[in-house]
């Protein structure tokens, strides 16, 4: 008795499928290798925005539309794979926000947790379940989520951050809260300023505060403070061959990220300091805040090589190599997706030697 193998004819192939498409079924090994891949594949492009080439552009906004009607007045950097997605890689949102002296960007409170670092700018404040923070460049703000939070500029001139948020795992959860105030004043102030700092800031921690969140405690990771200790790293010699000097933002608590979802850290490259090929899973951006100098992203003829200046920023894509070279002592802020990779045990580094 002979047996017919018919699931290697191609047409008995297509009917089977046709039928059990309507069932809402699908073979998975026609899609296998797609879904999941050898190594990562990303869907993101390395990207430079020369922050002086933009600032027109925030300028202009302000003519066009007021931080009342904007309710936040950003421009989303849209990395160039991906228009018309608020993506500046494939898991997080990052965009320039404006502020002019004498607005106020009412409160409101999502379930999207959300990083400030300050560009440009003196005088402006974001106020976090009433406590304010005035904000200087360097500054890393953090806003946790479902937390109410309001800006306002009491100050002379424009004062611009990079705002940057998880927004976009928690749409894959489908788990997007968002409410907004009855009011388009400033939240009361309920804390002094400087309250988280000086209650959890100094390596110490309050007995039975009730402070029970995942995100960091200390809201505002001053420049200053941050930038002192890279001078004492520096001095110990501290070096990295991939990251040169390079600190993460931690939660004075638990020792995790600052944010738990997104990874945050600042580094110094002094100058002809260059670093060997690194390459992780996190896609990550990075914001020059202190001098300049270059990246080479990619490998071969493929690779594309970023010169950057202060307050310039770029994104590199997961599992691209990258490696930074220093034309005069460099500060770099880099936030990415680390943090929830790690969490899920998802992370891989690779660390090439010079």
């Amino acid at each position: 008795m002979s047996v017919q193998f018919t699931h290697n004819i191609d047409p008995a192939r297509r009917d089977f499928y046709g039928r059990i498409g309507e069932r809402h079924l699908a073979p998975l090994w026609q899609v296998l290798h797609k879904l999941v891949t050898a190594t990562p594949e990303t869907a993101i492009v390395p990207h430079l925005w020369r922050y002086d080439a933009l600032r027109p552009d925030l300028l202009e906004a302000c003519e066009l539309i007021t931080a009342k009607e904007a309710e936040r007045r950003v421009l989303v950097l849209e990395n160039p794979a991906l228009p018309g997605e608020s993506r500046i890689t494939k898991s997080l949102f990052g965009g320039l926000q404006i502020i002019l002296p004498g607005e106020i960007a009412a409160p409101h409170r999502h379930t999207q947790a959300a990083l400030r670092f300050v560009l440009e700018g003196e005088g402006a404040y974001t106020s976090v379940d009433g406590e304010r923070t005035f904000m200087r460049p360097g500054d890393f703000v953090i806003t946790p989520s479902w937390t109410w939070h309001d800006h306002g500029n009491v100050g002379n001139g424009p004062m611009v951050w990079l705002d940057g948020l998880d927004m976009h795992m928690v749409k894959l959860f489908e788990a997007s809260f968002r409410e907004g105030s009855d009011t388009d004043l400033p939240s009361a102030v309920v804390r002094p300023e400087g309250d988280s700092e000086a209650r959890y800031g100094a390596n110490l921690l309050p007995v039975d505060d009730g402070y029970s969140r995942p995100t960091s405690p200390v809201f505002n990771y001053r420049y200053d403070r941050t930038r002192e200790a890279l001078v004492e790293m520096q001095r110990r010699e501290e070096w990295s061959l991939w990251h040169g000097l390079k600190l993460k933002y931690a939660n004075p608590k638990t020792g995790d990220y600052a944010i738990p979802t997104i990874a945050t850290f600042i580094q110094l490259l002094p100058r002809g300091f260059k670093t060997a090929p690194y390459r992780s899973t996190a896609s990550t951006v990075f914001v020059c805040i202190e001098g300049g100098g270059k990246s080479v992203i990619g490998e071969g003829a493929g690779a594309r090589t970023f010169t950057w200046g202060p307050r310039d920023i770029w994104v590199v894509p997961s599992w691209t190599f990258v490696g930074h070279e220093a034309g005069s002592d460099a500060v770099l802020f880099s936030y990415s997706d680390q943090g929830v990779q790690e969490k899920l045990g998802l992370f891989r580094e690779e660390k090439r030697p010079t």
